[in-house]
């Protein structure tokens, strides 16, 4: 009977991932209502009083940046090919390999630069004009390329233009949407829940879709009487707050949060869903990674613990079991229990577990900003490519070894 629920169990899931990839939002069970226009003058002063109505802050917003290119799409003709140019930019920003970037990179400078250096039309400055072309002529294409253009393009439309925005429809409906954000209180109602996906300490976590979006996540439910139990307030609460710091920003490589709620028994956590396991389970199932996975995860590793390190968060339980892979195979850093916040006073706490000691204990510069790397590879080094230095205090013969083959020197 037991093998039968789980197979029925499985197979619920199964068919909720597939309902999420096919069923588009507008068709979900539950639909979102949008208040009356008469909230615009409440949400506008609430925005000024947090100085959220200005045009960075709106604009870079995916809700602001759409509503306001409808805005200049129906009413600024001059602006359209300036937002036009600014979604190929982000668009090329977005492509991984250097082969595509140049590719992507003389194609947006023949059809937007070019073209109007020819006509004698072009808007933008020489400094942008050169520094776009000396990069090209050297076959130089980082992301950053066409961040000069960036700059201005915002600049250009941050004045007249803007305030024109502001005193639209559609501004009105901005204010609309972030009535709705700001208003959100959510219910296990507004989830369907299906199979376990996984179990800590205080709980479980669930895969779920939402009712009104049709998205698939995982929830993670921590029981309160067994946190309070355990005397685990503190890292609950802690993990609530460390989420909402490395949420902002859409980071790739971290496990983020979108929605917290709670009810009688449960705390709540809607996280990303992550198909693909843990770096424990494959290599438990694959043995030690090969040269080139190595890489790939620590790079990603890497950009993950860089954008907590940039909002002041450091991450203190850093192992292949908290680093979850996705459907594509990238690496996401997940549990952030043990996490803290360093923007107003330094960590002193060490914690130990299953004998690895936390990275603090082998850095002297680890207060710096520089993200101390060589303590992020030596751990990397040791948990992905030695198990044998996962005891403590490690080997100093196969510590030197892992060094030097995060170096270069893979004779070692």
């Amino acid at each position: 009977m037991a093998d039968l629920e789980a197979v029925l169990a499985d197979v619920s899931y199964l068919m909720a991932m597939e309902k999420s990839k096919s069923t588009p939002a507008a068709r979900a069970s539950k639909k979102i209502i949008l208040p009356e226009p008469s909230i615009r003058s409440v949400m506008q002063k609430y925005l000024e009083e947090r100085d959220e109505l200005t045009f960075d802050k709106i604009f870079n917003q995916k809700i602001g940046f759409l509503l306001f290119k409808d805005y200049c799409m129906n009413e600024i003709d001059e602006a359209v090919p300036q937002l036009k140019f600014y979604e190929e930019i982000k668009d090329y920003e977005k492509l991984d390999s250097e082969e595509e970037r140049l590719s992507r990179s003389r194609q947006i400078y023949d059809g937007y630069i070019m073209k109007e250096l020819l006509s004698c039309s072009h808007p933008f400055s020489k400094k942008a004009v050169d520094h776009v072309q000396s990069h090209l002529a050297k076959k130089q294409v980082p992301p950053t390329l066409f961040q000069p253009y960036i700059v201005e393009i915002c600049d250009s439309l941050r004045g007249k233009i803007f305030q024109k925005f502001i005193e639209s429809d559609k501004f009105t409906r901005f204010c609309q949407w972030k009535n709705v954000e700001l208003n959100i209180h959510l219910t296990m109602n507004d989830f369907s829940v299906h199979r376990i996906i996984g179990r800590g300490g205080f709980g479980e976590v669930y895969g779920c879709r939402k009712a009104d979006t049709g998205k698939m996540y995982a929830m993670k439910c921590l029981d309160k009487k067994r946190i309070k139990m355990k005397q685990g307030e503190t890292l609950a609460l802690n993990e609530r707050i460390m989420l909402s710091l490395v949420s902002t920003g859409d980071c790739p490589f971290i496990v983020c949060m979108t929605y917290a709620f709670h009810t009688p028994d449960k705390l709540c956590f809607i996280l990303d869903l992550m198909n693909g396991g843990d770096l424990h389970y494959h290599l438990s199932q694959h043995g030690v990674f090969s040269e080139k996975e190595m890489r790939f995860y620590a790079a990603e590793i890497i950009l993950g613990l860089e954008h907590m390190h940039n909002r002041f968060v450091v991450y203190r339980d850093l192992k292949p079991a908290n680093i979850l892979l996705d459907e594509h195979g990238h690496v996401r850093i997940s549990d952030l229990g043990l996490a803290c916040d360093f923007s107003k006073k330094k960590p002193h706490a060490s914690f130990h577990l299953m004998k690895i000691t936390t990275t603090e204990l082998f850095a002297n510069n680890f207060f710096k900003q520089s993200f101390f790397f060589s303590v992020i590879n030596f751990v990397l080094r040791a948990e992905l490519d030695c198990p044998k230095l996962r005891i403590w205090p490690p080997d100093l013969e196969l510590a030197t070894c892992v060094l030097r083959l995060h170096r270069g020197v893979f004779d070692a």
